[in-house]
């Protein structure tokens, strides 16, 4: 049967045509989205020295990056839906002086309880950038919404891929407590300019806080875009989490890498992020559907030439998986956003923020399950993790021409 209507937006935003986002406006979009989602990555490769100064067993140093983590979590569900319920602009600044505070708490933390307290406020704080997004779809018109939301996509892709190898080289210049300050610094900066350069944004017909979080089961139930399109993001995420996590432990046990050159892989690996702008234009021209088939299908030729290369100790080939698996996913995900975005404005917050809790709980199975398989089955046995991934997208991808094929003939 075919899909539900989508519920028409009511209110006086759904008056006026969106305004229209100049160029500095989407570099400034980018680079907050980029710069809020690198604080929960700036840890990941300063584990060991972290828990050294903070006298935390070795055994538990992965709750650095499980704390923040759980803390992007929680601010998905519980801060995001607040977009469709207070004035946007001042929610961003608000989280993003939130993300200040906590930055500012780890670099003084002279303790893990402390670390840790000051890594969740961080995580939860991060999700300004889920905010920004959906802000900037409502302010382009539709028929550019793809190639806004793909280029501020590509910010926030390379603010993930950047934030290990700057904190990588900031700490081995002067110390890891100095990649928090300087966060914290950049972070307080872009809060300013945000709130003299973005427009007010208020919604229209929101029935208070406790309302809109109880609408989140029904708006996943009547919903089956979004459904559909999380289990799409969420099977590639899941690959892309499980080779970034266990990548680094692969360069330092086969190719003698050090921090500096797992750090430079990291950035050539970024370079991924260039899929984005160009993945908003497939979808403005109306190519949604086979430009996802394509990207899961990049993604899994990512882990046959990963799984290939690792055979034949080419690394040139290990950057070249890392670089089609980051840009097949980056491809996924501004298609699903700009699916999803096209639904309901005065959903777009809960929506969002749904997406995204469905995609973090996937990868975040992904990441603990790929550090045990590597250990115990080496990159072959990650290889086919990530490729189990891809096809389950694959498959589950492969039911949309089935359903078509089964509606009567119009």
């Amino acid at each position: 049967m075919p899909l539900p209507q989508a519920p028409v937006p009511t209110g006086p935003s759904s008056a006026a045509a969106p305004p229209g986002l100049s160029s500095g406006q989407m570099l400034l979009f980018a680079v907050a989205c980029g710069l809020c989602v690198a604080n929960i990555y700036f840890a990941q490769p300063l584990l060991g020295p972290i828990a050294a100064a903070l006298q935390l067993p070795a055994g538990l140093a992965g709750l650095i990056m499980t704390l923040t983590q759980l803390g992007y979590g929680a601010g998905l569900l519980l801060l995001v839906p607040l977009a469709d319920v207070m004035e946007n602009r001042r929610l961003i600044v608000l989280a993003m002086g939130g993300a200040v505070i906590g930055l500012a708490g780890i670099a003084l933390s002279d303790s893990a309880a402390s670390f840790l307290a000051a890594s969740f406020i961080v995580g939860g704080c991060a999700v300004a950038a889920q905010v920004l997004v959906p802000l900037a779809s409502h302010l382009a018109p539709e028929a550019t919404r793809g190639k806004v939301v793909g280029n501020i996509m590509a910010g926030l892709l390379g603010g993930i891929m950047l934030a290990r190898p700057f904190s990588s080289m900031v700490a081995a210049a002067f110390g890891w407590r100095a990649v928090f300050w300087i966060s914290a610094a950049l972070m307080a900066l872009v809060a300013l300019v945000l709130w003299r350069a973005l427009p007010q944004r208020r919604p229209h017909g929101a029935g208070g806080y406790a309302r809109t979080m109880a609408s989140l089961p029904g708006i996943i139930r009547r919903t089956p875009q979004l459904r559909r399109r999380a289990f799409y993001q969420g099977m590639m995420f899941a690959a892309f989490q499980a080779f970034w996590t266990a990548v680094p432990l692969l360069l330092a046990r086969e190719f003698g890498m050090g921090q500096g050159g797992i750090a430079l892989f990291a950035l050539a690996g970024a370079a991924g992020a260039l899929a984005a702008p160009w993945a908003g234009r497939l979808a403005d021209r109306g190519l949604t559907r086979p430009a996802t088939g394509a990207a899961m299908l990049a993604a899994l030729l990512s882990f046959i030439v990963g799984a290939v290369s690792v055979n034949f100790h080419s690394l040139a080939g290990l950057v070249l998986a890392a670089v089609l698996l980051d840009g097949a996913v980056q491809l996924c995900q501004v298609l699903s956003l700009r699916t999803l975005f096209m639904l309901a404005p005065e959903l777009r917050g809960r929506i969002n923020g749904l997406f995204m809790t469905l995609i973090f709980l996937c990868a975040a199975a992904a990441s603990g399950l790929a550090a045990a398989i590597y250990t115990f089955h080496g990159w072959g046995g990650l290889s086919l993790l990530g490729a189990a991934f891809a096809v389950a997208a694959l498959l589950f991808y492969s039911t949309e021409f089935r359903r078509r094929s089964m509606l009567p003939a119009t």
